[in-house]
C-alpha cells in the first residue's frame, strides 16, 4: 500500500490509515511514501521496462481473452457498506446510553420541595428544565443524544472516507496512462488494498471505472459513470440528514408543547370561588406565576437543544460535501486523463460506434462552416466591389451633371447680359429720339402749322 502525503505534513509523525501504525514523514516530501514497517509489499507488482505498454515493450503476449474473463471472475469484488448512513439501532442504543447517564447526572442535583427559583444553583436550574416536565423534557432529550449519536458515528466514517484519500490507488509506478494492456495491474493493485481502506466511496467509485474501462475501453462510458456514480453518492450523503432534520424540527415543536401543557394546567389550577379568602387568592395567583414559568422552561430547553444540534449538524454537512467533492475532483483531474482508449471501438460498443459518428458529423459541420465562411467572405468582397462600382459611377454622373449645369447657367447668363444691353442700346436711343423731340417742339413754339392734303387720283363717286 502505498500513500500520498502533503508538503506540509513533512518531517511529522502520522498513524497509517492502514494498519494505524505509526509513520514518519521525511522532510522533504516527493510523493509516494513507503509502506510501514512489518507489511509486505502491497500490490507484488513488478512493472515491465515500460509500464505504459507492458506486453508490447517486454516482448511478452498478452493473455486469451478467457484467462482475462476468468481473471475478473475470480476477483469476486467486495461488499460495499454504508459510507454516511450509521447503523440505527447502533445510534439509538448510543443516545439511550448517553440520555440515562445525562439524566443520572442531573438527578442529585434536584432542589428540594419548596425551594425558590431564585435560590436554585446551577446544576439545580438546570436539573429543573429536565425534571418539572418529565415527559416532554426527556423525550426532547432522547432525540438529542440520539442525533449527536448519530453525528458521532457519522464522523468517524467521514473519518474512515478521509483516510482512504491519502491512498495513492493509481501507482504512477504501474504506468503513466491507463490503457487495454494495464488497466487489469491497477485493478489488481485496489483488490489488494488493505480491507479496512477498500470499503470507500474513492475506492468502490474508481473499482467500477476501471472494471467498465476493462470490458468497454472506452472513456465516455467512463464518464458517463462516474458522473451517475457522483449524483448516487450525492444523493446518498443528503438523505442521511433525514432523521437529523427531522429531529432539529421536532425538539422545538415538543418545547412549544410542554409550554401549552403548563399553561393549560397554570391556568386551571386558578380558583376564585371565594373572592373574600385573600389568602386563597394569592395561593391561587402563585400557583398559577410558577405554573407558567415551568412552561416556559419546556420552550427555553427546546430552543437551546435545537440550537447546539444546529451547529453539529451543519458543519457535518458541509464537511461530507468536502469530501465527495475531493473525490469527484480527483476522478475528474486524475483518473479521466489517464484513461486512453486509442481512439477506438472496442466489442461493437454502441455508445463508441455514435461517439465516432457524432465526431465524423462534427468535423463534415466543420469543414462545411469552413466553406461557408469562405463563400461568405467572397460575396462580401463583390458586394463591397459592386459598391466602390456604384460609387465611382454615381460620382461620375454627379461631375457631368455639375458640369452641364455650370455650362447652362453660363449660357443662360450670357444671353441675359445681351438682352441687358440690347434693351439698354434701345433705351438710349429712345431716349435721343424724345429728347430730340423735345428740342423741336421747343423751337416751334407757338407757330402754326399749315398741312395740305393732297387728293390722291383715284376713283370717285358721282357725288363727288
Amino acid at each position: 500500500m502505498q500513500l500520498k502525503a502533503e508538503p506540509d505534513m513533512a518531517g511529522k509523525v502520522v498513524r497509517c490509515p492502514g494498519c494505524n501504525s505509526k509513520l514518519s514523514i521525511p522532510a522533504s516530501v516527493g510523493g509516494d511514501l513507503p509502506p510501514p514497517s512489518g507489511l509486505p509489499s502491497p500490490t507484488g507488482y513488478t512493472p515491465p521496462p515500460d509500464a505504459s505498454a507492458p506486453y508490447e515493450s517486454s516482448g511478452e503476449v498478452a493473455p486469451p481473452a478467457d484467462e482475462l474473463q476468468q481473471h475478473r471472475q475470480e476477483r469476486g469484488g467486495w461488499e460495499e457498506t454504508d459510507p454516511s448512513n450509521p447503523n440505527p439501532m447502533l445510534s439509538f442504543g448510543m443516545g439511550v446510553v448517553l440520555f440515562l447517564a445525562w439524566v443520572g447526572i442531573l438527578y442529585p442535583f434536584q432542589a428540594p420541595e419548596g425551594t425558590s427559583p431564585a435560590d436554585y444553583t446551577g446544576m439545580q436550574f438546570i436539573a429543573s428544565l429536565f425534571y418539572k416536565h418529565m415527559l416532554v423534557s426527556f423525550t426532547n432529550t432522547l432525540f438529542f443524544t440520539w442525533a449527536m449519536a448519530i453525528l458521532y458515528l457519522k464522523f468517524k466514517k467521514l473519518r474512515h472516507q478521509r483516510e482512504a484519500l491519502l491512498l495513492d490507488v493509481l501507482p504512477w509506478e504501474l504506468g503513466s496512462e491507463i490503457n487495454a494492456q494495464n488497466v487489469s495491474a491497477f485493478i489488481d493493485n485496489l483488490y489488494k488494498l488493505p480491507v479496512r481502506l477498500r470499503d470507500s466511496m474513492m475506492v468502490n467509485r474508481i473499482r467500477k471505472a476501471l472494471e467498465l474501462f476493462e470490458v468497454k475501453q472506452n472513456v465516455g462510458d467512463v464518464t458517463n459513470m462516474l458522473s451517475s456514480q457522483s449524483d448516487i453518492d450525492s444523493m446518498r450523503i443528503g438523505g442521511s440528514f433525514t432523521l437529523l432534520k427531522a429531529f432539529l424540527w421536532a425538539i422545538p415543536i415538543l418545547g412549544f408543547i410542554g409550554t401549552v401543557l403548563g399553561l393549560s394546567h397554570a391556568i386551571g389550577g386558578m380558583n376564585f370561588a371565594n373572592v373574600e379568602d385573600v389568602s386563597a387568592i394569592m395561593a391561587s395567583i402563585n400557583s398559577v406565576t410558577s405554573g407558567l414559568g415551568t412552561a416556559f422552561d419546556a420552550t427555553l430547553l427546546g430552543l437551546v437543544l435545537a440550537m447546539l444540534l444546529n451547529f453539529p449538524m451543519n458543519s457535518m454537512m458541509k464537511s461530507e460535501d468536502d469530501c465527495l467533492n475531493d473525490i469527484d475532483a480527483f476522478c475528474n483531474e486524475i483518473l479521466l486523463p489517464r484513461l486512453n482508449d486509442g481512439g477506438s471501438i472496442a466489442g461493437g460498443d454502441t455508445n463508441g460506434v455514435m461517439e465516432t459518428l457524432v465526431r465524423a458529423v462534427a468535423q463534415a459541420q466543420k469543414e462545411f462552416l469552413v466553406d461557408l465562411n469562405s463563400l461568405s467572405a467572397r460575396i462580401n468582397e463583390q458586394a463591397a466591389n459592386l459598391d466602390k462600382r456604384a460609387t465611382a459611377h454615381q460620382e461620375r454622373v454627379d461631375a457631368e451633371f455639375a458640369i452641364a449645369v455650370n455650362r447652362m447657367r453660363e449660357d443662360l447668363t450670357g444671353a441675359i447680359k445681351d438682352s441687358v444691353k440690347t434693351t439698354s442700346d434701345y433705351t438710349r436711343a429712345l431716349a435721343s429720339g424724345i429728347q430730340g423731340l423735345n428740342n423741336v417742339l421747343t423751337e416751334l413754339g407757338g407757330k402754326q402749322i399749315i398741312i395740305h392734303q393732297v387728293k390722291k387720283k383715284g376713283w370717285f363717286s358721282k357725288q363727288d
